[in-house]
């Protein structure tokens, strides 16, 4: 007897799909950075209200559910570029991205090592969320350079470094209003210099 053809998915099982894989990223997301890379998948998929078995058809080991996150992460980030340029002033809009990178940061540094550690060749990955990032920060800056808000000497990667840099040094797990606050002081120190002539009579 011939097999029946099994039948395509119809649009409201694909939205379903679609809906339960943001769900399982948005638990994930939450779950390593508050317990670490090893957080339980059993945990995740009740906290995404699946179960343990969509959350492996999805993604079928935890190395794949890491990568997603960190993927979909970068791509919140480029979006947010996009969005915030078109609903922000140039310096709004660069301030925002620069808080929104903070948050980013915060799930990096428990899943890019985890990374690291699973992926077969991690380089990848991280070669290409880093040209994303930097492509959407460089045209943040440009357009703030461009409205004469921000100096023209800034490079975009200065301030990839410092927020970076304050994450790596931080001793506490409360870092993140530090560079929340590190975020204005960047700002700032960006503007261009007004050049004051005195004793002259100006």
């Amino acid at each position: 007897m011939p097999r029946k053809k099994s039948r395509p998915p119809t649009r409201r099982q694909r939205a379903d799909a679609r809906r339960n894989r943001g769900r399982i990223l948005e638990a994930a997301r939450e779950a390593f950075t508050r317990c670490g890379a090893e957080a339980s998948l059993d945990d995740i998929a009740r906290q995404a209200g699946v179960g343990a078995g969509t959350l492996y058809r999805h993604f079928p080991s935890r190395e794949e559910l890491l990568k997603a996150v960190y993927q979909t992460e970068i791509e919140k980030l480029a979006a947010a570029e996009r969005r915030f340029a078109a609903t922000l002033p140039p310096v709004a809009a660069l301030r925002a991205w620069l808080l929104l990178f903070v948050e980013t940061i915060a799930a990096k540094q428990v899943i890019a090592p985890a990374l690291n550690a699973l992926v077969e060749n991690p380089k990848k990955v991280f070669e290409s969320s880093h040209a994303q990032m930097a492509e959407a920060l460089r045209s943040l800056v440009q357009r703030a350079i461009a409205s004469g808000d921000i100096r023209s000497d800034l490079d975009p990667s200065d301030l990839l470094r410092a927020l970076i840099g304050v994450a790596h040094v931080a001793t506490t797990p409360d870092w993140q209003p530090s560079a929340r606050r590190l975020v204005d002081i960047l700002i700032a120190g960006s503007r261009p210099v007004i050049r004051r002539d005195v004793g002259r009579g100006r």
